[in-house]
């Protein structure tokens, strides 16, 4: 579980940095490492999602047991 984890944040954390970029530079990081091919960023895009949702799960996982606490 620590490395499913760990995995997610890290994920989670080049997403926010991608969207940095494009914020700031308008330069797309994912569409760069792809070479603007579709299929490879949409899949990059839907793990990315997905990682951020196993991170906002645990977030409220550890919630609750500091309620119980």
């Amino acid at each position: 579980m620590q490395y499913l984890q760990k995995s997610c944040l890290v994920l989670t954390i080049v997403g926010a940095l991608n969207w940095g970029l494009i914020g700031l530079f308008d330069f797309n990081l994912v569409t760069f490492i792809t070479n603007g091919t579709n299929i490879f960023t949409r899949i990059i895009y839907c793990v990315i999602a997905i990682a951020a949702i196993v991170n906002i799960m645990l977030l409220f996982m550890r919630i609750n047991q500091m309620k119980e606490e």
